[in-house]
């Protein structure tokens, strides 16, 4: 503030001040008062130094009262503490010795208002008044008694209260000492320059109900304030904290009308149900505003629903739950450190109407404790109030408990004493009683020693300020109890700097130790995520991490890795069973039995066929050829164990090379033979001359060079691709992880598969399409049917592999299917070669043996005309030869 502003405002206020004095004594002068009597609805007692007193001896009036009914403990306790304390000063020997503390102690009536209006008291003697036109009937000069100087204020009570006096009091450099006032805004020092305080700002004690309510694993909770400086910036300063530390939310904050309405607080009430999960109320509220609070929860029988959790406005007071203590039950409350002092106890307990006569409110005190009347006209016929015989003792014939601000009434007093100790020691020393230099006190001397203090408060704990002016945080945390119907305030904690708390003490509603909820929102399951609502970070909803995800933290879910799924709980990643075709199983079993027997019957034609390899029949069936065609049908069967085995890098490289290279083999044999007959009977129709290339050489020569085209395109392969196992998580990751499966498999895809077979089918259908056109060859000449019948057989069974192969593409079996499906076709296509082509000869050579014998030689020419008229005879009449042309031509055949 400016020098010139400040000046100005304090002109204006001295003013208003002026005309205010003035009207306090009619006619310019004020009677003297003696020591200890009534002056203005004020204590005043004399000494060399006086110190203000502001205490709320009664409560907030109402229908337009400044003052309502007088408040015993938060009253009369206190003002009684500063008076104690001040005797104990005045009494002591080493502390301001020779120099006597007087006081000047008024009533704030808890309203801000008034108590500015009554502290105009303590500046009353800074101003200077113009006594020139004040004229005495004697023409003598007037006696105008100069008001007492305060050179400090003990108080106020309330925040608010001592907010307004600390303005006026600032600007006339009067320093003030609160006891119990513990706003935030207070420790404002560029506003409250002047203002000091013994308890711990709201601050301090914001954090520690943060804490409580973190302990007491609560998230949501309400805030409700009494309106003025304490009640909102407590509030406010919790809901700083809550954010600051996060994890606690306020559900909505309720403020209470300075001056509340008819029905304000049942309305309060159903405003603070509206969110029924924030059973936890922060109350910052003055005790009237508690107790009403509290009979309005009571009115709307939500006893046991709201866990209040107070201020130290409320911390262990009788009166706020007097009658109520149902509905205070399980409340959490919190008071600066303290102790009970038993000397203040032996002090009040002996306090009479006759020895305290210097309290003018002590009377009205007596009447209200005691429930008596001191004057007889008081008394109503047939009340039930008894007159007062001065024979009542307090803690007696009364109930008594020491109100828990009474510590540090007295050591705030003390603090001012020690101060001025100090002060006299460094600016009067030696001298006895006040110097020059302390007549004035000057006010900012004083603040400074004020701030230096630091001595053993009448608690054992020491008293000191920070720069601010305000004491350190010491809290302890109470909880209202009923046990054996009797209801108590029970120490459950301390809070300084940290919390300490018994959580397994503390009783809620109903006598439980269950502790009872103030969430939101339930936690979430595990594989679950927080959705939060917006803008209140405590509520959430639950959503469920689907399909591959799992819980990354409790606001995410995250994706798998692709060769992982979710645990049942969605909580982590495990690593996807891989499976393969295993040999015990049914899609196996079937595929190895048929190739197994195939073998088997394969190495019994092909060891037939060597033993008689000189037989007509061994030799007209061509035996290059049909050992060549034989192999193929081998590795045909052969194939199934290469696709059943493990995958790796041998088996792989085995798969691309055999599962094409059997079936060219084969197919490749028989197209061989079949354009072999074909060209001969084409070239018989013509000529007698023999075609080219049907010598035995040449056949094998033709059927290495199909067969080389597969393996050249194999190699390509290799070269382009190299073979090698892989896990597909992708064909088997169905919709529910948990029956995701990784299949090892190699490297061929359906595509790769297609064109591996491709060649093999390309040679099938050219087989095919030749044994079509030698049909019209007679069934008793060579090979020609049954190769035909071989043919379309083999058509038939791939003809019903493609849809089965590849429309169980999307089938959770695929694998299985497929491998089986293809194994098999492969193995009926060997058996369909091997049945119709060796079985029947195989036949004849172990059990007819007789026809196996040997034909005359004719020529070429011949043996064709003669097969060519048989097959005339035969579209005829049906003449069927007995085969010797038949078999003379697949001699003759034989050795070209």
């Amino acid at each position: 503030m400016s020098g010139s502003h400040f000046c100005m405002e304090r002109l204006s206020f001295c003013l208003l001040l002026s005309v205010w004095s003035w009207g306090l004594a009619p006619g310019g002068a004020a009677k003297p008062k003696g020591q200890g009597y009534p002056h203005m609805n004020s204590i005043r007692i004399d000494g060399d130094i006086t110190l203000g007193g502001l205490f709320p001896v009664h409560g907030r009036g109402t229908e337009g009262k400044a003052c309502g009914e007088l408040k015993k403990e938060k009253g009369i306790h206190r003002l009684e503490a500063m008076l104690f304390a001040l005797d104990r000063i005045n009494n002591d020997p080493d502390l301001l010795p020779n120099i006597t503390l007087g006081a000047r102690i008024l009533d704030t009536c808890s309203r801000d208002t008034h108590a500015l209006e009554q502290s105009l008291t303590f500046v009353q003697a800074l101003i200077e008044k113009d006594s020139t036109e004040v004229r005495c009937v004697s023409g003598g000069p007037p006696i105008i008694t100069k008001p007492e100087r305060v050179v400090g204020v003990i108080g106020a009570s309330g925040s608010s209260v001592s907010i307004m006096v600390a303005n006026i009091l600032r600007l006339f450099k009067i320093p003030q000492i609160s006891y119990a006032s513990t706003a935030p805004d207070l420790s404002d020092n560029s506003r409250y320059d002047f203002f000091s305080r013994v308890v711990p700002s709201d601050t301090y004690q914001a954090q520690a109900m943060v804490d409580i309510v973190k302990a007491l694993k609560w998230n949501y909770v309400s805030t409700l304030a009494s309106e003025g400086s304490y009640g909102e910036s407590g509030v406010e300063a919790f809901i700083q904290k809550s954010r600051e530390d996060g994890g606690v939310c306020v559900a909505q904050s309720v403020k209470i009308p300075r001056e509340p309405k008819a029905g304000e607080f049942d309305k309060i009430i159903r405003r603070l149900l509206e969110t029924s999960h924030a059973r936890a109320v922060i109350i910052f509220a003055n005790e009237d505003d508690i107790r009403r609070v509290l009979e309005a929860a009571k009115r709307a029988n939500q006893t046991g629903h709201f866990i209040w959790m107070g201020s130290d406005s409320w911390g262990s007071k009788i009166a706020p739950v007097l009658h109520l203590e149902e509905v205070a039950e399980g409340s959490v409350t919190i008071l600066p450190k303290r102790v009970s002092v038993r000397g203040f106890d032996r002090y009040f307990s002996s306090r009479t109407l006759d020895n305290n006569r210097r309290n003018i409110w002590f009377a009205e005190f007596w009447e209200d404790n005691f429930h008596c009347k001191l004057s007889r006209h008081a008394l109503r016929k047939g009340s039930s109030i008894k007159k007062c015989t001065n024979r009542e003792r307090i803690g007696q014939d009364s109930s008594y408990e020491q109100e828990g601000k009474v510590q540090f009434v007295i050591d705030a007093v003390y603090a001012m004493g020690h101060a001025l100790h100090n002060m006299h020691k460094n600016l009067c020393p030696g001298k006895v009683g006040l110097c020059s230099r302390m007549d004035p006190v000057d006010g900012v001397e004083l603040l400074k020693y004020i701030r230096n203090v630091n001595f053993s408060g009448i608690a054992g704990t020491p008293v000191t300020f920070n720069e601010n002016g305000d004491a350190p945080g010491r809290y302890d945390i109470y909880q209202y109890q009923i046990r054996n119907s009797t209801p108590e305030y029970k120490v459950i904690g301390q809070w300084t700097d940290h919390l300490h708390l018994k959580v397994e003490s503390m009783l809620w509603p109903g006598g439980g130790s269950q502790l009872p909820s103030s969430i939101c929102s339930l936690p979430c399951k595990p594989g679950e995520r927080k959705k939060l609502v917006k803008g209140i970070p405590c509520c959430w909803h639950c959503e469920r991490c689907d399909g591959y995800q799992y819980q990354l933290d409790e606001f995410h879910c995250k994706r798998c890795h692709f060769n992982e799924r979710p645990n049942e709980n969605h909580t982590s990643c495990t690593p996807i069973p891989i499976i393969k075709l295993e040999w015990s199983s049914p899609w196996a079993v079937v595929p190895v039995f048929i190739a197994i027997v195939g073998i088997i019957a394969t190495l019994f034609v092909v060891i037939t066929f060597v033993r008689y390899n000189d037989t007509p029949i061994v030799k007209a069936s061509g035996r290059e050829l049909s050992y060549v065609l034989l192999t193929g049908i081998f590795l045909c069967y052969a194939t199934t164990f290469l696709m059943i085995a493990e995958p790796d890098l041998s088996t792989c490289s085995l798969r691309r090379i055999f599962l094409g290279l059997g079936m060219s083999i084969s197919y490749a044999a028989l197209l061989t033979k079949t354009n072999r007959i074909y060209r001969i009977f084409e070239q018989g129709k013509k000529s007698v001359s023999a075609p080219r290339f049907i010598s035995p050489a040449s056949q094998l020569v033709i059927t290495f060079s199909l067969i080389s085209l597969q393996l050249v395109g194999v190699c390509i392969w290799f070269i382009v691709d190299p073979s090698h196992s892989v896990i597909d998580y992708e064909d088997q990751r169905t919709t529910n992880p948990h029956f995701a499966r990784g299949i090892l498999k190699c490297d061929i895809s359906d595509l790769s598969l297609i064109c591996l077979l491709g060649y093999s089918m390309l040679l099938m259908v050219t087989c095919t399409v030749y044994a079509i056109k030698t049909r019209g060859v007679p069934e008793t000449f060579n090979e020609a049917k049954p190769i035909g019948f071989t043919m379309y057989t083999t058509c038939i069974v791939w003809l019903a592999f493609i849809p089965i192969f590849f429309g169980t593409s999307q089938s959770a079996e695929k694998m299985y299917i497929q491998t089986t499906t293809l194994t098999i076709s492969v193995s009926l296509s060997a058996s369909v070669s091997l049945g119709m082509l060796y079985m029947p000869k195989v036949y004849i050579i172990l059990f007819h043996p007789e026809q196996n014998v040997p034909k005359r030689k004719r020529s070429l020419k011949a043996v064709v005309t003669a097969a060519t008229m048989s097959n005339k005879f035969s579209q005829k009449g049906g003449f069927r030869p007995n085969g010797e042309a038949k078999s003379e031509l697949c001699e003759n055949l034989e050795t070209q």
